[in-house]
């Protein structure tokens, strides 16, 4: 008689806390990013019962990095004062941080390698390091790291003049590679897909209306955790979120990557700060402590486009990848959950998916994907109504839509980000039982 095959062990998502997310530079100004990764993991440590020796290990998700310490994940377990022992790394993967830290807690909680693992991201861009330019640090350093006399201050001067180009600039969010803003190629995207102005517009009015509904009705009451900020405010909800949005006031604003260009400050995702964490178990561990598993990873795929191209067209491919790797297809999919970085890069993606050109030649089919229907998609709202933690995001999207899939009833999800450097990635869920 053969020797029976050992059950595969299967990484279960058994909670998901966040803080609300608010504009940079506004509510969550004095709490960085460690600061607001705490207050999301101390919080998901209650909600569960979890003890703080047990965690194995944290693995966390940011792009906007303290140069002081860069390791955010190991910043967390010592405030916390987890285990000691227990291991702790950050990723920095732009936009998709957050759920390439959550996938690679799954897959070493499947390999064996831990139990318990809280993942998740966070970023602050209020308290983003502005930097000096190269001409100041090449003319200070010396002087910073040495021993200087008094006639090396005087070398400096001679070194920073002319004065006028001394002094920081303000940080753009561009591509090295391109030199474009992320802006400016969602407005290329957006003519080459023939993407309207209206479209978008009623994209993030939409957006905005199922995301102030959801707070509403008290759906995220059990996702997000209410921050008490220095000064002794309190922040309870997404503060982003505008229920009195309409096309009529969208419509009046001007464009802001090009002179006629359709991509606005409204349906375009803001600049935020915040922090969500998950935990992670194996689903023996989790039946073991008593706690109900919400949702499993059935597939997940991580690919890259070339930025010149389409920087933000990457969830078009990361999207059919995962569905392939899980044995579905789009038809198969109770709710869909894509990342709105802008309203115009979500209606590329969902015009790439109906294509049978875009099929045929970037992934090899000859049928389309298929078309998402709009009930089923960014059901509780996304990015440009609740805003972007550039790490963060992944995190927020698992937390939802694990809870969508306990909650409701719902068998399946599909997630799919883009991110900086045509990078993104896709993630399905499946509901356990």
């Amino acid at each position: 008689m053969s020797e029976s095959k050992p059950k595969a062990r299967r990484a279960v998502i058994v909670a998901g806390q966040r803080t609300p997310f608010a504009k940079a530079f506004s509510t969550l100004l004095k709490l960085d990013t460690i600061a607001l990764s705490v207050k999301a993991v101390e919080s998901l440590l209650k909600k569960t019962g979890i003890g703080h020796q047990v965690v194995d290990a944290i693995y966390w998700g940011s792009v906007i990095l303290p140069s002081a310490a860069p390791n955010v994940a190991r910043e967390i377990a010592l405030d916390l004062r987890i285990n000691p022992s227990s291991d702790a790394f950050t990723v920095s993967r732009a936009c998709t941080s957050g759920l390439q830290a959550i996938t690679l807690a799954a897959a070493a909680i499947e390999r064996g390698e831990a139990d318990i693992i809280i993942a998740g991201g966070s970023d602050s861009t209020s308290n983003a390091e502005v930097t000096l330019p190269p001409k100041v640090v090449h003319a200070l350093a010396p002087i910073a790291l040495g021993k200087p006399k008094a006639s090396d201050y005087l070398g400096v001067l001679a070194q920073l003049m002319p004065f006028h180009d001394i002094f920081p600039k303000m940080p753009k969010i561009a591509e090295r590679t391109t030199g474009e803003k992320m802006g400016e190629s969602a407005e290329k995207m957006a003519q080459r897909w023939e993407i309207s102005r209206e479209d978008q517009d009623a994209f993030a009015v939409r957006s905005h209306q199922r995301a102030a509904a959801a707070i509403a009705s008290g759906r995220f009451d059990e996702e997000v955790v209410p921050v008490e900020t220095p000064d002794g405010s309190w922040l309870h909800t997404d503060a982003l979120v505008r229920a009195e949005t309409s096309l009529e006031k969208l419509s009046r604003l001007r464009p802001v990557f090009a002179k006629n260009g359709t991509l606005t400050a409204a349906n375009s995702t803001p600049l935020t700060d915040g922090a969500a964490a998950v935990l992670l178990m194996s689903e023996e561990k989790a039946r073991e402590m008593g706690l109900k598993p919400l949702a499993a990873f059935r597939s997940w795929s991580y690919v890259g486009v070339d930025p010149r191209d389409q920087l933000l067209i990457g969830p078009a491919l990361a999207m059919p990848q995962a569905l392939q790797r899980a044995g579905l297809s789009i038809a198969d999919i109770d709710v869909v959950d894509i990342h709105e970085a802008f309203a115009a890069q979500v209606l590329c993606v969902l015009k790439a998916l109906e294509s049978e050109h875009f099929c045929r030649l970037r992934l090899g089919l000859e049928q389309p994907i298929g078309p998402i229907e709009p009930e089923k998609l960014n059901v509780h709202g996304g990015s440009v109504a609740i805003g972007h933690p550039f790490g963060a995001t992944g995190a927020r999207m698992i937390t939802t839509m694990a809870h969508e899939l306990a909650y409701t009833g719902k068998r399946t999800a599909l997630l799919g980000i883009c991110a900086a450097g045509g990078l993104a990635a896709a993630a399905v869920l499946e509901r356990v039982e």
